[in-house]
């Protein structure tokens, strides 16, 4: 029993325990037999302990077992590498077709906007064309007719202001008229209709505006129909002259 109450003391010690819990073991109680029952109790909890605290140190052994079992198999490595390399390209092949859908896109987008602008202006320019008889024959009655009294200069004075307004309506939209006179044909401009012998003038030189051409913007609505200068031909009865003159 002694030495039973002496390795419950040094296992007290060692734990750190009161001293209350000593004096307890040390006394002959009736409960020394729960006292002996404890001391067995705290005996196998120490004993639990040093076996826990030998489990949890690791040998220089335990090291190199789990870095063997991290190393990664030769043939798993080069199976992920050969997956990466294929989503590369794949990444890339995608990147090529989103560029090359991107550019596509952006021609349709220039070219529809194109094609737009191209049938607004056709658009316009047949509704224009439809309107320049009107102004011509506005500007044929300026030119022939010549009011002569009150009532007449009323009447004059009402179709011309509405012509005014049909022009000033035509160059809001950006219509303009040529003025060719004294200028060089341009076949791209100007219609020729007439032509006219002339020594005043050098051969090809824009005489008169028939019927004005006009532009839209800056294209060519309609031409210019016109009468050329050209060069002045020698008359029948001069040509006996000289012929004469030459025999004798």
């Amino acid at each position: 029993m002694m030495d039973e109450n002496k390795q419950v003391n040094n296992t007290s010690q060692q734990l750190g325990e009161p001293t209350e819990v000593k004096q307890s073991m040390k006394s002959d109680s009736p409960a020394q037999t729960n006292s002996n029952e404890s001391g067995s109790e705290v005996t196998e909890q120490v004993t639990i302990f040093n076996h826990v605290s030998e489990d949890a140190t690791l040998t220089p052994e335990d090291g190199v077992a789990a870095t063997e079992k991290t190393e990664v198999d030769p043939a798993v490595l080069a199976e992920l590498t050969q997956q990466i390399e294929s989503l590369k390209t794949q990444v890339e092949e995608r990147s090529t077709q989103y560029m090359r859908i991107a550019a596509d896109f952006e021609n349709y987008r220039k070219r529809t906007s194109k094609e737009k602008e191209e049938l607004d202006l056709q658009v316009k320019r047949n509704t224009i064309l439809e309107l320049l008889p009107i102004v011509d024959n506005f500007e044929r009655a300026r030119a022939h007719l010549k009011p002569q009294s009150d009532g007449e200069m009323t009447i004059h004075k009402s179709y011309q202001g509405v012509y005014k307004q049909l022009v000033e309506c035509l160059k809001r939209i950006g219509v303009s008229p040529m003025r060719p006179e004294g200028e060089e044909f341009d076949p791209n401009l100007h219609e020729a209709v007439m032509r006219e012998p002339t020594d005043e003038h050098p051969e090809g030189t824009v005489l008169e505006e028939l019927v004005r051409g006009y532009y839209l913007g800056d294209r060519v609505l309609r031409h210019s129909m016109v009468k050329v200068a050209a060069p002045k031909e020698d008359t029948p009865a001069a040509s006996e002259d000289q012929s004469s003159s030459t025999d004798s």
